[in-house]
């Protein structure tokens, strides 16, 4: 749509379901429908609501575009949508405009359907469903504008900080937090109104699935805050392990035998053409599953991936270059080139330990 391409994701089906049932409920209600006719008139309010969700998500892509952010995709899922930026707002203020834009959108199809009541008679089915979607979509631009990321209100927050101290690594981090306290209060005001039975029981289980989604959301964005403070110290001249090439067909034992008694025993194993020129790469993984017992009548070449079919980097590549590679083509091992030499190899484990230092990995 617009040229953006759009996305729905598997959890936009739960949503979708929850809400057909406690709408379809409603609706045989205030207008005397049958079984079919209630599910029928919910899912066609489920189809008008997905439309304004999609308009407040085109909201924040053209006004991206407008500034000059490219947009990857929207895409639809539990929490209503979000739209992919192909990089960060450059400014404080170019991030609050984007930000408020989806919110803005959903007010003024609010404020649309609020019109739209006032204007029809009571009792009717047109009457029933522009009074639900001007409810539906004022709901979504307040809930959307609580200032706690992942939602848009947390990016305007993260903006207003990012103006304040001109440091948005700090802005994002503190909108994280308020994220998270927004939903544990979501979650805490959802289950006291429904233990007041003014909200129906069905809906607990979706609140949770949102109050958990924002709590992940807002851990990211913390996460990648504290991640794009140490992009500085990203130097693939001093990160990248050294390359050990060894000759075509020699045994993966006798491989390793020579890297543990090289200069650096974390050395990168690789594969060299009769000239000496590295052509492939061992993968660590591959090589660890083989069997020791193994090692001694297996080629090297054998646990080995072509050069050409690894990610490349530039020595001289920021952290930000290095990141965008990472999220572009995601792998273990990336080869660093200064011009068409292969000068060393970078491992993701690498990175993580130099990025995220006391975060505890998987052993």
């Amino acid at each position: 749509m617009c040229g953006v391409p759009l996305r729905v994701d598997a959890s936009m089906l739960l949503l979708t379901a929850v809400v057909t049932v406690l709408y379809a409920a409603l609706a045989r209600r205030q207008l005397d429908l049958g079984q079919l006719g209630g599910y029928l008139v919910a899912l066609g309010f489920v189809i008008s609501l997905l439309g304004s969700v999609l308009l407040h998500e085109l909201g924040h892509a053209l006004t991206a575009r407008r500034h000059g952010i490219g947009v990857r995709g929207i895409t639809l899922e539990l929490l209503g949508g979000y739209t992919e930026m192909d990089r960060d707002a450059p400014s404080p203020r170019v991030d609050l405009l984007v930000s408020l834009a989806g919110p803005a959108v959903s007010a003024v199809l609010g404020a649309a359907g609020v019109a739209a009541t006032l204007a029809l008679p009571g009792g009717t089915l047109a009457h029933q469903l522009a009074f639900q979607l001007a409810v539906s979509n004022v709901v979504v631009a307040v809930f959307n504008s609580l200032p706690g990321l992942p939602l848009d209100g947390g990016r305007a927050l993260r903006a207003a900080v990012w103006a304040l101290t001109r440091d948005r690594h700090l802005g994002t981090e503190v909108a994280g937090w308020v994220g998270r306290a927004v939903a544990v209060v979501t979650l805490a005001l959802v289950v006291l109104l429904t233990l007041r039975r003014a909200v129906a029981p069905l809906a607990l289980p979706l609140v949770l699935l949102v109050a958990v989604t924002l709590w992940r959301g807002a851990g990211q964005s913390i996460r990648m805050a504290r991640i794009g403070r140490r992009l500085p110290l990203v130097d693939l001249a001093r990160l990248a392990r050294p390359v050990f090439p060894v000759p075509s067909g020699t045994p993966l034992a006798e491989a390793q035998r020579r890297r543990a008694e090289g200069v650096d025993p974390a050395a990168a194993l690789a594969v060299a053409d009769a000239t000496g020129r590295p052509v492939a790469l061992v993968d660590p993984a591959r090589a660890d599953a083989v069997p020791p017992e193994r090692r001694p009548w297996l080629a090297v070449d054998a646990v080995c991936r072509d050069l050409a079919g690894l990610p490349a980097l530039p020595v001289g590549a920021d952290g930000e270059h290095v990141l965008e590679t990472l999220r572009t083509h995601p792998g273990a091992q990336y080869v660093v080139t200064a011009g068409e030499d292969v000068v060393g190899v970078l491992h993701i484990a690498d990175l993580a330990q130099l990025l995220e230092p006391k975060r505890k990995t998987n052993t």
